[in-house]
């Protein structure tokens, strides 16, 4: 899927103000902010531009690759889990277009996410015998279960649940279908304006997942490590992997709360990406 690049997409200097936030989930997968409260989490954040980028679903309340919304922009994109074989990785797709082949994708996850979803919830309730106050719909994940399980008179809040019950290698985990690498990149290539490598310090294995990377858009540059994660992050290596393959910088908060604006890309490297999305009113 690799694309020319334009002389103007070698790897812009890098300084701490986001001028977006190119990393954010909504209710219509596991975040808890609504479209119509973006452009308040916006400037409360500092950013004018926010990518929606919930997980493996096109967000049924934007009806276009880029919009403005009282003055904020709007990015219609998408968080995609696709397995590399030697790990799973997440790919950001930005200006979004619906194609035929994204919503069948989608489709498939999100039938197969809510029948996980379903098996998951079945395996808590029967192991703390306690009924969970969920509703299984598109965009269910174990985020959503994690709340519910908090919420209900089970002796765990949402951080202890996913260490103790619903994590991978948990009791009461499932598995649960994720396209290969080729497959998502393909689809995306096919319905994104920018697909971007999100998080490269989040995988197993950092190095392969940024050679994967070579053969995007771009590499998610702007992120708010933490934990062990943190302690592996290498910005050096990002950039020269983005310098070497002409890669754009991307970035943001991962935001599954209201917190925008943490992190981002910067005006200079926001304006290549901003330059290949449809009529970005900015």
């Amino acid at each position: 899927m690799t694309r020319e690049r334009d002389d103007d997409s070698a790897t812009p200097p890098v300084s701490d103000a986001p001028a977006a936030d190119l990393h954010v989930h909504t209710t219509a997968s596991d975040g808890v902010l609504t479209v119509p409260e973006l452009p308040d989490a916006a400037r409360a954040g500092g950013v004018d531009v926010v990518a929606v980028t919930d997980h493996d679903r096109v967000h049924p309340d934007l009806d276009a690759p880029v919009q403005t919304l009282d003055g904020v922009t709007i990015v219609r994109g998408i968080e995609l889990r696709v397995d590399a074989g030697d790990q799973r990785l997440d790919l950001l797709g930005y200006g979004l277009a619906a194609t035929d082949s994204i919503r069948e994708m989608t489709t498939r996850i999100q039938e197969n996410r809510k029948e996980r979803g379903a098996e998951i919830v079945d395996r808590v309730e029967e192991r703390l015998d306690v009924e969970l106050d969920i509703e299984l719909t598109d965009g269910i994940g174990r985020p959503n279960i994690a709340r519910a399980i908090g919420a209900s008179d089970a002796p765990y809040d949402f951080n202890s649940a996913f260490d103790e019950l619903i994590g991978t290698g948990r009791p009461c985990y499932v598995e649960r279908y994720v396209p290969s690498f080729s497959e998502g990149m393909e689809v995306l290539g096919d319905s994104c304006a920018v697909v971007a490598l999100a998080h490269p310090f989040r995988s197993s294995d950092p190095a392969a997942a940024l050679d994967r990377a070579r053969d995007l858009d771009a590499v998610e540059l702007f992120y708010p490590y933490s934990g062990a994660s943190a302690e592996v992050e290498d910005r050096a290596l990002v950039e020269a992997v983005a310098d070497d393959a002409g890669l754009l910088l991307t970035g943001g908060s991962d935001a599954h709360d209201r917190i925008l604006g943490r992190t981002g890309p910067t005006q200079s490297a926001f304006d290549p990406i901003a330059s290949r999305l449809p009529s970005v009113p900015y």
